[in-house]
């Protein structure tokens, strides 16, 4: 009976151990990758083997968005647990920020570059506060307060110096400055004249190099819980790749007969096929990078015990900027409300807790991580920060759960991509996209039957155009958001 006894205070002694360690968290955000740009995802083109598997071994997310459909609101979504409607987070950072009403008569000089394509326009956008505010409890102040060593590396855009990483509880920044892309030096080569980034060998990578501190930093910190935040450059404008990368995939769109294929999304036209060399390149750099730090959680012993969450900050861009990627069968992309603009693909491993190779239609949303990181982590849940946050744990323990909360978007802006400013709400299968031009119809969209949004509803279905147009005016309200106004000047 004794030797039982001592048997099973063996087993269960280095379980409790094991149990009793805080999780580690790897946080991986792409810029402008598409909900189809992956081939987990759907894409038969691009070719994505380490973000693949690590689907296979964990849950893949297929109605996960992006809280804005431009970069810096999502970015500041994430860290926040807020809508960007209540941080005033609305428009990408370095975006022109004023009603505009301050500016010389019609007739008079016009900075044209920077205003001319508001001066005519039925409304002026809203402003918005360029910086992440000092007052909120970002993540990883929260998991700092709690003992986790911090990191960040690549892409920040959330604020001028002053407002960058370290500024808001990050122990290290690797790359993190007022940027909203690589425009420095090279730009994805070194040297990379990158403020917050020292410089490597001529030549080097910047989405490896990336993955490169993201793997020192989980080896320097293996011992203690750690959070990695990796925000990659990859894939935003500009488009540049790898020359070996760029080679293959021209080859490989010869060999399939791909051409570029566009159709019309007013007032742009919107890439139809998935056959852009650069971008594809660009793609597979940023899953190698992506392998690379997986690879070093294994090689470090922290595999089993890190929550791994990768995800991008808005849709692809299809309409704008060289219009590198195709996400049909959604509709648009980058910088529009429509579900090609604001929907992504997100996988999560959280090793003992999610089922390998599963799939689930539970919605989430960018203001959704923060809660589910601290609740997966043991640690105290800050409603009074991440407000908007919703726990999707549930979701994680059994991929069958179906949400029962309504998502929503406000972007008050003319967005470069040729979105007009508006606002949308999701509950359940149903979605509405209201515009905040005088004017412009109301759309209702089923995306169960149609999730290319292409058959307006709203005339069929009132009391549900009612229903999604009454919670819509309930959190514009409580989030206190601030609205475009008409352009009484306009010619």
């Amino acid at each position: 009976m004794k030797r039982t006894i001592l048997s099973l205070a063996a087993i269960v002694l280095p379980l409790t151990a094991s149990a009793a360690k805080p999780l580690n968290i790897v946080f991986i955000i792409a810029d402008d990758l598409g909900w189809r740009d992956l081939s987990s995802y759907g894409s038969t083109f691009y070719e994505t083997p380490h973000l693949d598997s690590l689907a296979k071994s964990g849950t893949k997310f297929t109605d996960a968005y992006a809280a804005c459909p431009v970069c810096s609101p999502t970015r500041s979504a994430v860290l926040t647990g807020q809508y960007p409607a209540r941080t005033r987070n609305t428009d990408y950072f370095g975006a022109p920020n004023e009603y505009f009403d301050k500016l010389p008569e019609p007739g008079s000089h016009i900075d044209k570059k920077k205003y001319g394509r508001f001066w005519n326009s039925p409304v002026f956008p809203a402003p918005y506060l360029g910086k992440l505010a000092d007052s909120h409890t970002t993540l990883p102040e929260a998991l700092k307060a709690k003992g986790y060593a911090t990191f960040f590396a690549g892409k920040w855009h959330l604020g001028p110096k002053g407002s960058w990483p370290t500024d808001h509880g990050f122990d290290i920044n690797k790359g993190g400055n007022s940027r909203g892309g690589p425009y420095g030096g090279k730009k994805y080569f070194s040297p990379y004249g990158n403020p917050s980034l020292e410089n490597g060998p001529k030549g080097e990578h910047l989405p490896d190099r990336l993955a490169e501190e993201t793997s020192k930093f989980i080896a320097a910190n293996k011992d203690k819980p750690f959070l990695a935040y990796l925000s990659f450059y990859s894939v935003h404008t500009p488009l540049i790749a790898r020359k070996d990368l760029e080679g293959k995939y021209k080859q490989k769109a010869a060999k399939l007969g791909l051409k570029a294929k566009f159709g019309p999304e007013p007032p742009r036209q919107n890439r139809l096929v998935q056959e852009h060399a650069v971008y594809a390149a660009m793609v597979e750099a940023m899953d190698l990078a992506v392998g690379k730090v997986l690879k070093a959680l294994e090689d470090n012993g922290v595999a089993d015990n890190t929550l791994v969450i990768f995800t991008s900050d808005n849709g692809g861009l299809s309409t704008s900027e060289g219009s590198p990627t195709s996400n049909l069968p959604l509709r648009a992309g980058k910088g529009w409300l429509y579900e090609g603009g604001i929907r992504e693909p997100l996988i999560v491993r959280w090793p003992g807790v999610t089922k390998p190779g599963t799939t689930s239609a539970y919605q989430v949303t960018s203001t959704d991580f923060f809660p589910t990181i601290l609740e997966a982590a043991g640690l105290d849940l800050l409603p009074e920060q991440h407000i908007d946050g919703k726990s999707f744990t549930t979701a994680l323990k059994d991929p069958s759960k179906a949400s029962d909360h309504a998502l929503f978007w406000h972007y008050p802006h003319w967005g470069n991509q040729g979105g007009t400013p508006g606002g949308a709400i999701r509950h359940g299968e149903w979605k509405m996209i209201r515009y905040y031009v005088p004017g412009r119809e109301t759309q209702l969209f089923n995306l169960a039957d149609d999730p290319g949004e292409q058959t307006n509803l709203a005339d069929k279905h009132p009391e549900k155009l009612k229903e999604l147009g009454e919670k819509m005016d309930a959190l514009l309200k409580d989030t206190d958001a601030l609205m475009p106004k008409i352009n009484d000047k306009k010619k």
